[in-house]
C-alpha cells in the first residue's frame, strides 16, 4: 500500500483529482479545517457535473483496458478521427 499526500489549494482541482480518485475505485480521505469543511460540500454545477461524467468515463475504459475487457484506439487512429471531424 502506498500513502501519497497532495495538499491542494484550488478548489476546482480538489474536485477533478477527487473525481479521478472515485472513477479509478481509490480510496481517499480529505483533511480540511472546518470552515473549509462546510463551503466544499456544496452540490457540483452543471458544468462541474459534466466534466465528472467525462472524467470518469474515460478512467473507467482505462481501467477496463488495463483489464485486456477493451481494446482501445491507439494515437493515429483518434487523430484522422479529430481530422474527420474537422
Amino acid at each position: 500500500m502506498t500513502t501519497l499526500t497532495v495538499t491542494i489549494e484550488d478548489k476546482k482541482t480538489e474536485k477533478a483529482v477527487k473525481a479521478i480518485l472515485d472513477a479509478l475505485s481509490l480510496n481517499y480521505r480529505v483533511h480540511k479545517k472546518a470552515a473549509e469543511a462546510a463551503s466544499a460540500d456544496r452540490p457540483l454545477n452543471k458544468a462541474e457535473k459534466a466534466m465528472y461524467n467525462r472524467l470518469k468515463r474515460s478512467f473507467e475504459q482505462i481501467k477496463l483496458h488495463q483489464e485486456g475487457k477493451i481494446e482501445l484506439p491507439d494515437i493515429d487512429e483518434l487523430l484522422i478521427q479529430l481530422e474527420d471531424e474537422l
